[in-house]
């Protein structure tokens, strides 16, 4: 399974990637997620300028096994969405690290993104 270093991670199974300096992130989900979920055939993402609260659902994904929700990993406001997914949904089992992520937030309270899991604790906690 692919744990890049250079991310942090939820319970959940997102990845936040931080940019701009930390005023922003980029989120996605895991490989670890995409390989649960299994063929991903729909998305619903969050609206560009929606609030969001980080733990608190902002989407779903389906699968052909399953609907999940999607999870803020922080607070803050949505200020790009990954439009490509509309049209081609398995992006994120193809590449969710890059090409599959879902949409970026401005961070609010930027001690959340230190409070999430590294690459190693996020990995101990999938083999685990």
């Amino acid at each position: 399974m692919n744990v890049p270093q250079d991310l942090r991670y939820t319970a959940e199974h997102e990845w936040v990637r931080v940019i701009d300096d930390g005023a922003k992130v980029r989120v996605g989900i895991t490989d670890y997620a995409q390989d649960a979920l299994g063929d991903v055939v729909y998305v619903d993402l969050p609206a560009v300028g929606d609030e969001v609260t980080a733990g608190a659902p902002v989407g779903e994904l389906e699968s052909t096994k399953s609907v999940s929700e999607m999870y803020a990993p922080v607070s803050g406001t949505v200020v790009a969405v990954n439009e490509a997914l509309g049209d081609n949904p398995q992006l994120l089992n193809e590449d969710p690290y890059g090409d599959g992520w879902l949409c970026e937030i401005t961070v609010s309270n930027a001690d959340e993104i230190g409070a999430m899991m590294d690459a190693d604790a996020y990995a101990e906690l999938t083999e685990g």
